[in-house]
Formats: structure tokens, C-alpha cells, sequence
């Protein structure tokens, strides 16, 4: 089947402002982002901050498309700031791409690991979060924009949920300005407003059994 596909802001200048695609008749929206990177490959890194949206209302990655539908793929909107939450590895290089501006003249990446090593020194073996993921993302998005007006900054914070591996990261947090001292404290405030006030929770397995803790506690 036949379906539209529009891009905009930097996305339409990395491709195209509207081709036509053909997919397959159970093709997604997905499924159409996939078809497009395909033909322009420099969209690829910008995947895990671009919203779907079918036929003029914002549309899930995994709904259904239907013959003649226009899909349009959408930049963060709100003042450039990026957040989300993610079941996966956190792609840094990525959210560092997405604050890059010609008018920043410092950037700072704050990357929260999984340690093995707990605050009383017992061995970690394995770490979790439990996300609220319908209120967490809201909170996330406003931390973020909130960041963005009270600094001269750019923000881009992702957070992960789920089995974190010991030495990957579970939360990171990239901040742009033009000087050092608006970048080193947009990103300060962006951890701990998520410490104080994300609905996310880290447990951490021991040797002799688990214990809940609140994120970044």
C-alpha cells in the first residue's frame, strides 16, 4: 500500500519534506520510519527522539498504518529539549547530536553508571528500575523544558528503565549554553530535580537479598 510521509525542521533538511513510500499492508509507523531511514540514513541517530504522528494526531510506533495515510516523523518541540525514558542501552553520542548548536560554546554530559558496589560497600549484582511510565515521562519532559527556561541551554536527558548491566548507564543528561557556568548548572539542576522528583524506582540485588531504593538515592 501507498502512504505520505512528511518531515520537518532538521529532519526535512537530513531528507525530504514528503515522499510517497510503499509498505506492506501490515507495515506500522515503524514500519515507515524504517522505510524512510532506508532511503536517508542520516535520520538513523535520531530515532529515540522522534514522535509519530498519522494523519494529523499523534500515533504510537507500533499503530497500524492504512492505504493513502500521511504519516508525519516530529523533532522535540518544546524549546529543543529532548527527554525520555528507554528499555535499552542509552545512546549518549546521540543526545550530545541533539543539543549541538553553532551558539554553544560548552557542553556537558553527565552519564550515571551501574556500579557494583552499593553506598555501605555490599556487592551489587544486579540493578532494576520500576518506572510509573505514563506520569514518569511527563515529569522527565517538564524537568528538562524547565532547565531550558530558566538557562540559555539545551537539554537532552534520558532514562532508563528495566535490568540495568553493571557499567552501562542508567541515566544521562547532556546540557548545551554558550558558556561553561549556564551548561554546568542546567545539568546539575536536570539530576536533581529527577532525584527529587521522578516516579522511578532502583533496586539493587545483594548476595544476601534485595533492597528498594528511590533513583539516584
Amino acid at each position: 500500500m501507498q502512504v505520505t510521509v512528511r518531515c520537518f525542521a532538521q529532519l526535512r533538511e537530513l531528507a525530504t519534506d514528503r515522499c510517497e513510500l510503499t509498505v506492506d499492508v501490515d507495515a506500522t509507523v515503524e514500519a515507515a520510519w524504517d522505510a524512510l531511514a532506508g532511503r536517508f540514513p542520516a535520520l538513523e541517530p535520531h530515532r529515540p527522539y522522534v514522535r509519530g504522528a498519522r494523519n494529523g494526531v499523534y500515533a504510537a510506533w507500533d499503530e497500524p498504518l492504512a492505504d493513502d495515510d500521511v504519516v508525519a516523523f516530529l523533532p522535540p518541540v518544546s524549546g529543543g529539549a529532548t527527554s525520555q525514558l528507554v528499555d535499552g542501552p542509552i545512546e549518549v553520542g546521540a543526545l550530545e547530536r541533539a543539543v549541538a548548536g553553532p551558539g554553544f560554546g560548552a557542553v556537558v554530559t553527565f552519564v550515571g553508571r551501574a556500579r557494583d558496589r552499593s553506598d555501605d560497600g555490599r556487592e551489587v549484582i544486579e540493578l532494576d528500575y520500576e518506572v510509573y511510565p505514563e506520569m514518569a515521562a511527563s515529569v522527565l519532559a517538564e524537568i528538562a523544558a524547565e532547565a531550558e527556561a530558566r538557562w540559555p541551554a539545551a537539554v537532552a536527558v534520558a532514562h532508563r528503565h528495566g535490568v540495568v548491566p553493571l557499567g552501562e548507564a542508567a541515566v544521562a543528561i547532556v546540557t548545551a549554553a554558550p558558556h561553561r557556568a549556564e551548561a554546568y548548572e542546567a545539568n546539575r539542576f536536570v539530576i536533581e530535580a529527577i532525584k527529587d522528583r521522578l516516579p522511578i524506582w532502583k533496586r539493587e540485588r545483594f548476595a544476601d537479598g534485595t533492597e528498594w531504593k528511590r533513583a539516584g538515592a
